[in-house]
């Protein structure tokens, strides 16, 4: 089978079922495990990245407001990412990855529909995933395995998945007052983190105060963050790097609010690699959790993570 991932968390799980082999091609998301970065890559951003955060929202909005024009070819220009047609049409996908949870984050299934109309003599099997909360991560771990006929293999990663976010809410729960936490996904303007966010604050031992599970992040101002005034301040933006999140922090030791924080006062202000962990609904969930728990509780027993993933702020 030829596959074809369009989605950074769609290619963990093909790793993590052991199907790598089959991968022909990958998103310019795709960057895990590291064997991935060799294979071609048949989509790009076409917005400009390398901008300061504020000018990214700026022009990622201008596209969406743009896409009320009536015009189709126009509506087909706006989209945030394009994908390579000829060169799919060179490797002869037999499934391809994609999701319809949001336009902005990754190639959505809207993308791929039209890529693959233009398509000769090719009907490969699209594959969206569609995750909201954990439970959806789930079933598309369980989905993507149907694809790849690795039924029961799924089932054993959800299971495996599942009894380590156990472990991990047993082990903070009864640790004393749950600190109260905002997870930003996004700095300049503000936005709270939502989706399954909340779920991984709950099961690391705390209270989240931003967003709400389920749903779509929300954007803050400083006057609702201030009235929310978290123990703990988690930074992760959607897509950054943690040294990319380094570089938007003195955005926020700037603003006038900053130093009335509660967080920021009692150093409890922390960044993640939002690009690897917390903003990407793959099997790495498990680890965002983790070291959500690392940040909230310190080190616990029988729980390993990766130390480069996060760093203290303030």
């Amino acid at each position: 089978m030829r596959l074809v991932s369009l989605l950074a968390s769609a290619t963990e799980v093909v790793a993590a079922l052991g199907c790598l082999d089959q991968l022909v091609a990958r998103s310019h998301e795709c960057d895990y495990p590291e064997a991935v970065l060799s294979l071609p890559v048949v989509s790009r951003v076409q917005i400009d990245t390398e901008a300061s955060s504020a000018h990214i929202d700026a022009q990622i909005k201008q596209l969406a407001q743009s896409t009320h024009v009536a015009d189709a070819a126009a509506i087909k220009a706006l989209s945030v990412y394009a994908i390579d047609v000829p060169l799919l049409q060179e490797l002869r996908p037999d499934v391809i990855f994609t999701q319809t949870q949001c336009e902005v984050c990754a190639v959505s299934e809207r993308d791929v529909m039209r890529a693959v109309e233009q398509l000769a003599g090719l009907q490969p099997r699209i594959v969206s995933l569609a995750p909201y909360r954990l439970d959806d991560v789930w079933e598309d771990i369980a989905r993507v395995g149907a694809a790849l006929d690795r039924h029961a293999q799924a089932e054993q990663l959800v299971r495996d998945y599942q009894q380590r976010l156990t472990r991990l809410h047993e082990l903070t729960a009864h640790r004393g007052k749950k600190p109260r936490v905002a997870v930003l996904e996004w700095l300049d303007p503000l936005m709270g983190a939502g989706n399954w966010t909340p779920e991984l604050v709950a099961l690391a031992g705390g209270a989240n105060v931003s967003g709400e599970m389920g749903q779509h992040a929300p954007w803050l101002t400083w006057e609702e963050l201030q009235a929310a005034d978290p123990d703990a301040l988690v930074l992760a933006p959607c897509g950054f790097t943690l040294e990319r999140t380094m570089q938007d922090i003195p955005l926020l030791r700037h603003h006038p609010s900053w130093q009335s924080l509660r967080a920021v006062k009692n150093r409890r202000v922390y960044a993640i690699d939002g690009n690897a962990y917390i903003n990407r609904s793959g099997p790495r969930l498990v680890e965002s959790a983790e070291i959500l728990g690392r940040i909230l509780w310190g080190a616990l027993p029988g729980i390993s993570i990766d130390e480069r993933a996060w760093m203290r702020i303030e």
